[in-house]
């Protein structure tokens, strides 16, 4: 009961961001939901008066929501995954976005090892870049037991660059005279969050949404393999160092596959086989909407611009490579594949 106590106020706070995101959405539906919760947590975290609240009182509930929420969050994201509609999506198509994660996760963490960013910083960007955006990054952070600071940085710029491309991509596409199913594809393959996919894409009509979402799905599928290769890789990491100094394994080491993520896998298989009454699926998507704005508002709250303009530079660099990088690599795919012709 103590420990409830302690959580309430702040997740009563994101509560009320949630609702607040939900309600500004409904006034702005180019800008998705989860958009603005990340933004008014950025918000509420660099107002004086709301920033001690966050970091007072309220700070166990807004780390459970970051956390427990977060994970619980891209569980009931693996209910909107089907194996069938990848798979309709072809071979050389499949390999291709395979291609566009795996070249934008390398490009971004080594560029960020290049440009001398903290911590885990690196890896996170590329997480968030290549597959899905905050979820991506809350992932990827949990996984690998990377700190909180290091999530804020990444959170910010995958926010921002998703929210630019609602505006930008609609105008590129229109000058490069994309028909809609390839603008759906370059969208897909190269749009952060699900929900900024769905805004940038339906500018040009339920073709180009719906091949968008199946790309932008196959992606997110990608995030199940690529948080268990990175925890072998740190698993492996930490027992060279421990070889090396000679000292005991770290107790700490991050399990190769994540219960979380494991849940995210069995959530879709369970869609892949029709095993989950629509109803229920309905519900479970109104959840995971729910669940990830609470955990992004409380994410967002960690950014302190203050922090982002000291060492801001380097990171807004390698925040707008990789966005260039994947929407190169994607509308190269467009021009390779040509969806639709």
């Amino acid at each position: 009961m103590t420990r409830i106590r302690t959580v309430l106020p702040g997740l009563g706070i994101a509560l009320i961001a949630a609702v607040a995101a939900q309600g500004i959405h409904l006034l702005t539906p180019a800008i998705p939901a989860l958009t603005w919760a990340v933004l008014l947590g950025i918000l509420a975290a660099n107002i004086p008066a709301t920033a001690r609240i966050l970091r007072g009182f309220a700070a166990p509930g807004i780390a459970f929501a970051a956390k427990k929420l977060m994970r619980l969050g891209i569980v009931l994201l693996g209910l909107k995954l089907s194996l069938v509609d990848v798979a309709g999506l072809g071979w050389p198509t499949l390999l291709v976005v395979i291609g566009i994660v795996l070249i934008t996760f390398m490009g971004t963490l080594y560029g960020g090892k290049l440009l001398r960013l903290p911590g885990d910083q690196p890896l996170l960007m590329a997480a968030g870049f290549a597959i899905c955006g905050a979820s991506a990054i809350g992932a990827m952070s949990a996984a690998t037991g990377a700190k909180n600071k290091d999530a804020v940085a990444p959170v910010a710029m995958v926010t921002l660059c998703g929210t630019l491309a609602i505006a930008v991509l609609p105008l590129a596409g229109h000058l490069l005279g994309l028909g809609p199913a390839e603008f759906g594809f370059w969208v897909g393959a190269s749009v952060h969050d699900v929900g900024q996919v769905v805004a940038t894409a339906q500018t040009a009509g339920a073709g180009a949404l719906a091949i968008a979402v199946v790309v932008k799905l196959t992606r997110v599928v990608l995030l199940a393999p690529m948080v268990t290769g990175t925890a072998l890789v740190v698993r492996a990491r930490e027992r060279r160092n421990s070889a090396a100094l000679e000292t005991p394994v770290s107790a700490t080491l991050p399990p190769i596959l994540p219960l979380f993520v494991a849940g995210f896998l069995l959530m879709i298989v369970l869609r892949s086989f029709d095993l989950v009454a629509p109803g229920i699926l309905d519900v479970a998507a109104q959840a995971q909407d729910w669940l990830l704005a609470l955990a992004l508002f409380s994410l967002g709250s960690g950014v302190r611009v203050g922090e982002l303009r000291r060492g801001g530079a380097r990171t807004a660099l390698l925040a707008l490579a990789s966005w260039v990088l994947i929407a190169l690599l994607a509308l190269a795919a467009v021009w390779l594949l040509q969806p639709g012709a």
